[in-house]
């Protein structure tokens, strides 16, 4: 029979728990006398424990591999860079992140492989393949890089405890990018991609937020 505040006691092993994981203890009993009414309501307990369990601790992993880092600096950053980034555009008619606009549909724990693949993207590629004769101009890119690279330590973490898995479909989208930035000259690619930062800055806002909150 379940009771509230007592601690189980095994009299025996041939007898069972009727276990309730929210708070209410159970002790043995002789499964074939309790009431059917009282062993579905124990069952239904016991399961719906074990679901908030598991939850809560898919919930705690995604909470680990959160970016931390101040999001409006990145943002304020590049916008005082945007319109002279664009400007230098010879290709305005095409785009490298298009595919982001199919990761609305991402799951939840896609995110930190996304994030990761694309903050690889920007810091392997872009940031060096483009090079910046205006001074000003550069120490707003390199902030943002180095902000960048503290995003990859944060989820390098999570790489380590295998909180970061990559699909095949995630894979392909960001192989998607890599692709669209081959097809132009290197040059043009990196001011394509930087023109095109506020994309995936965006990106990073919205499910940022959308994890935090789960």
């Amino acid at each position: 029979m379940c009771t509230k505040g007592a601690f189980p006691h095994r009299s025996a092993s041939s007898l069972p728990l009727t276990c309730v994981h929210t708070y209410i203890v159970c002790v043995p009993v002789l499964w074939g006398s309790v009431p059917w009414g009282m062993k579905l309501q124990c069952v239904s307990l016991w399961l719906l424990g074990t679901i908030l369990m598991l939850c809560s601790v898919d919930n705690h992993g995604l909470r680990r591999c959160l970016i931390s880092t101040d999001m409006d600096h990145i943002e304020d950053s590049f916008q005082e860079i945007k319109r002279a980034i664009q400007a230098k555009d010879t290709f305005p008619n095409v785009t490298i992140l298009s595919t982001l606009e199919t990761l609305q549909i991402i799951k939840p724990l896609d995110v930190c492989c996304v994030t990761k693949n694309l903050l690889a993207f920007y810091v392997d590629r872009v940031f060096k393949d483009h090079q910046e004769p205006n001074p000003k101009i550069l120490r707003k890119i390199s902030s943002i890089a180095n902000s960048f690279l503290y995003m990859q330590k944060t989820l390098r973490q999570c790489q380590e405890q295998r909180q970061c898995h990559c699909r095949q479909e995630v894979t392909n989208v960001t192989r998607v990018i890599h692709d669209n930035y081959d097809q132009l000259e290197v040059r043009s690619a990196a001011v394509k991609s930087l023109g095109e930062l506020d994309i995936f800055l965006a990106w990073i806002a919205k499910n940022h937020e959308v994890t935090s909150s789960a």
